[in-house]
């Protein structure tokens, strides 16, 4: 979830688009194997966590992130009309009397929701500049209305069967001993916890913050219904970590996938540009052969960060890719 006015509109243009080509990617034949063959192994006994909504269900099933919008009944069908199984829903501006209409159009279009991310209320920049001050629970003039805004999205995930919250919690500072670092995780404390009452995980997604900041942070909170929604291009484009390094880190808490590609930055002010699957610096066949060691069990959600006939064609492409790898 990296370039952002996108993912406020994601799909909501794709309407007769799905019957589209697929655009060529590398070949996966065989790839995965090879990269399990040069994956080292993991430290003893780490394995990714157990979550219980992926009883019974295929590991490494794939998903797509979308916005619901105003007519989550149109959104989730473009899932079953990609051929995906899952998604994760993104709201930003919602009622709570609208969850009854999404909760109907999972059920109806037997898609699975993975986990609800959820995004504002409030200006967000998404550069090195702005962003500190803008983005998630880090900047203190928005911190309150956003601590609300997390929790009526747990109450609206509570109603539509959803298990899991996710959002960036924003430019987490790298030194425990800022004043923000602590304030930031008082305010991730808080949201955890009412998401724990509502028997649901809190993830937070990668990026904005090294991967060890975010397993201290997560330590320093202390709740067990905590994981990471490990956006594999995010990392990349924030320049923070290579995402098969950072699986070393953050393997433990690993409860959902964001299926992205992306370059490093090269402007300093500037985030890397996010490219379609398999033309940026993501070594997929390296990183399904690791999630395959550590025995991941939940979903590989698709995320292209464009919208319109493309944006399909994209993840239609994808699809296939990571189909090849994943068998």
């Amino acid at each position: 979830m990296a370039q952002r006015p996108n993912r406020r509109t994601f799909l909501h243009t794709t309407a007769g688009a799905v019957a589209l080509g697929m655009n060529a990617l590398p070949r996966a034949t065989q790839a995965c194997t090879t990269a399990g063959d040069k994956a080292p192994a993991f430290p003893p006994n780490q394995t990714a966590p157990v979550v219980a909504s992926n009883q019974g269900k295929k590991p490494l099933r794939l998903g797509l992130i979308i916005a619901i919008g105003n007519d989550p009944g149109a959104a989730i069908a473009k899932i079953r009309d990609l051929g995906l199984p899952s998604c994760q829903v993104f709201v930003s501006d919602f009622d709570l009397k609208d969850a009854a209409g999404l909760r109907q159009a999972l059920e109806r279009n037997k898609v699975e929701a993975t986990s609800c991310v959820v995004g504002g209320p409030g200006r967000e920049v998404w550069d090195f500049y702005g962003g500190p001050l803008t983005i998630g629970l880090v900047p203190r003039d928005t911190r309150a209305a956003r601590i609300a805004h997390l929790k009526k999205a747990s109450a609206f995930a509570r109603q539509c069967g959803i298990p899991a919250v996710q959002t960036h919690c924003g430019f987490i500072p790298e030194n425990p001993n800022d004043p923000l670092y602590k304030e930031t995780v008082a305010a991730m404390r808080e949201v955890a916890e009412y998401c724990k009452d509502n028997g649901q995980n809190f993830r937070y997604e990668t990026g904005q913050e090294t991967p060890i900041t975010l397993v201290r942070a997560m330590r320093d909170v202390g709740l067990d219904n905590q994981g990471v929604n490990f956006d594999l291009a995010n990392l990349i484009l924030y320049g923070k970590a290579n995402p098969v390094d950072a699986m070393e880190t953050l393997a433990p808490y690993i409860q959902g996938i964001h299926a992205k590609d992306g370059l490093f930055p090269t402007n300093p002010r500037q985030l890397g540009e996010e490219v379609p699957i398999g033309k940026g610096k993501v070594d997929f066949p390296l990183i399904i052969a690791r999630l395959k060691q550590l025995q991941y069990a939940g979903a590989v959600t698709i995320e292209r960060e464009i919208s319109g006939p493309k944006q399909i064609e994209d993840v239609r492409a994808a699809k296939e890719y990571l189909e090849a790898l994943i068998g």
